[in-house]
């Protein structure tokens, strides 16, 4: 059993978690940006180093707020819990999987791909994951498991997540290499989440001592960060056909710890940050996150484009900028002219004919477009 009584928190939303998972967000979409201007520039700006200091706690606290309310909905009814926690995913991932293909295959009908090729690689991104919507295809994966083996004692169950997260797992298979990579810190999220509710209860009432840990943390964080690996272990691990880690944040048993310490300085970070007005577009972007993971690709391809063409006098760091803030705005503009106007409302809220559950389907048409309840 994991450590959670059925004494859910009184609010409905919790405002910290979604300061966290706008936070996140901001930075999973930063990530794709810079990368993507970074690849097609050939060339690295001054944005490569925030997105060198976030890789530790980027996705490892994403899938922490994805598990933290699990325990309150984990005994619910099979076909409730398959419908809100499998089908529901699967809709905006097949959905969206779709949207992609049709955008993308104008340029590989253009590289000389064939009809056939796109369909047979959209047939294989139903089992392998495509691109950035591979965390929309593991969430079902870790609920489903989560569910499976509530019985097993927590402890054992995080101690073996633990182990997976520190094995250098690279199959090549999304699934297996991200399930090994990231379950410990959805588990966590689900296991823990009682003590992680008291942390961001402490840090509200001692901003002080919070943001002194969080000062130690980003000096600890970057240190590691901005640490190259040493040509000896590097050796080691090509010796043994191993990828070596990108720097020494991604080294065993230091990319964990980094990883929780990491979720645990956003839980804090967000719980301060909560009590402030200035920081309430974290809110609503937290509380429409999917929103922003499935759409901020159009925008950023589009700005990215447009930009590297014709713009030439801007630097690659500014460039990366521009393209991050465009691919954030750009979803929540679409998002609310589809609530404005009634139009394309299926692109982010499930509609009645894709529920299971019919009956939790007709109380409720805004389904949850959030990953964690």
């Amino acid at each position: 059993m994991a450590l959670h009584t059925n004494a859910a928190p009184n609010s409905s939303r919790i405002d910290w978690v979604d300061y966290a998972k706008g936070f996140c967000i901001i930075f999973v979409v930063m990530m794709h940006s810079v990368l993507g201007v970074e690849k097609y520039a050939g060339d690295t700006g001054w944005m490569n180093a925030i997105v060198t200091f976030a890789r530790p706690f980027r996705m490892p606290d994403f899938f922490l707020i994805s598990g933290l309310f699990l325990g309150f909905v984990i005994d619910r009814p099979w076909i409730r819990y398959f419908d809100r926690k499998v089908v529901h995913f699967a809709y905006f991932y097949v959905l969206w999987l779709a949207i992609n293909f049709v955008i993308r295959s104008v340029g590989w009908v253009g590289e000389g791909q064939e009809t056939t090729e796109i369909l047979q690689h959209f047939v294989l991104s139903l089992v392998e994951p495509f691109g950035v919507l591979w965390f929309i295809y593991m969430l079902p994966v870790f609920f489903i498991i989560t569910r499976l083996i509530k019985r097993i004692p927590w402890p054992v169950v995080l101690a073996a997540a633990a182990v997976l997260e520190i094995l250098p797992v690279h199959t090549g298979s999304t699934i297996i290499d991200e399930f090994a990579s990231r379950y410990v810190y959805f588990f966590a999220g689900y296991a823990l989440a009682p003590a992680i509710f008291r942390l961001a209860t402490w840090a509200r009432e001692n901003n002080a001592k919070a943001l002194a840990y969080l000062g130690v943390w980003m000096v600890i964080n970057g240190a590691f960060c901005f640490t190259a690996v040493p040509q000896s272990l590097v050796a080691l691990f090509n010796a043994n056909g191993l990828v070596p880690p990108v720097n020494m944040s991604a080294f065993p048993v230091i990319s964990l710890v980094l990883g929780a310490a990491g979720a645990i300085a956003v839980v804090t970070l967000c719980a301060v940050l909560s009590q402030f007005k200035v920081a309430e577009f974290l809110r609503y972007l937290g509380s429409n996150s999917i929103v922003l993971y499935l759409a901020f690709f159009i925008p950023m391809v589009a700005t990215r484009m447009i930009l590297l063409r014709y713009a030439p006098f801007l630097d690659i760091g500014t460039i990366s900028l521009i393209v991050t803030i465009s691919a954030v705005i750009g979803p929540v503009i679409l998002f609310e002219f589809t609530r404005f106007t009634g139009w394309g409302t299926f692109l982010f809220m499930r509609p009645k004919w894709a529920w299971i559950d019919k009956q939790s389907g007709s109380q409720s048409t805004k389904a949850a477009l959030h990953p964690a309840e």
